[in-house]
């Protein structure tokens, strides 16, 4: 519900609480989305450079290439990195494409546990938080 500035005279309305709540969360969910997407790809990046910054563990029921995983990382780092600027423009389609991009990050950084615990629960936790935003905040029709 819109009111009105008291004392301008002008009549310039002032939006409502949770209309500001809502895009706040939308830039909030973008600002993550870009700072999970470029931690994301500098792992990637000291993956693939195959420098001594991971530590391999053995016997590990998820076992794959450093190399492969920098790849992985690094690919769904400038995606993830693309779309969270793109949300920032409050595009619908970036808003279910962001979603699904860090489900997946969330996914591959549960796998990337092993290589480096700290980072990837980090990075777990932050794609929860674009997650919940991302659902919860209002669409533009509802503003």
């Amino acid at each position: 519900m819109a009111s009105t500035v008291s004392g301008t005279g002008s009549g310039t309305a002032r939006s409502s609480p949770s209309t500001d709540m809502g895009s706040g969360r939308l830039v909030f969910a973008a600002v993550l989305m870009v700072f999970g997407g470029l931690m994301m790809l500098f792992q990637g990046i000291a993956a693939i450079a195959k420098d001594d910054v991971f530590v391999v563990t053995r016997n590990y029921v998820y076992q794959f290439d450093l190399t492969a995983w920098g790849w992985i990382h690094l690919v769904l780092g400038v995606i993830i990195t693309l779309v969270g600027i793109a949300l920032f423009t409050s595009a619908t389609w970036a808003r279910g494409l962001g979603i699904g991009l860090t489900g997946l990050a969330m996914l591959a950084n549960f796998l990337w546990v092993p290589y480096a615990p700290f980072w990837a629960i980090v990075l777990i936790a932050l794609n929860g938080f674009v997650i919940w935003a991302l659902c919860t905040a209002p669409s533009p029709s509802e503003r």
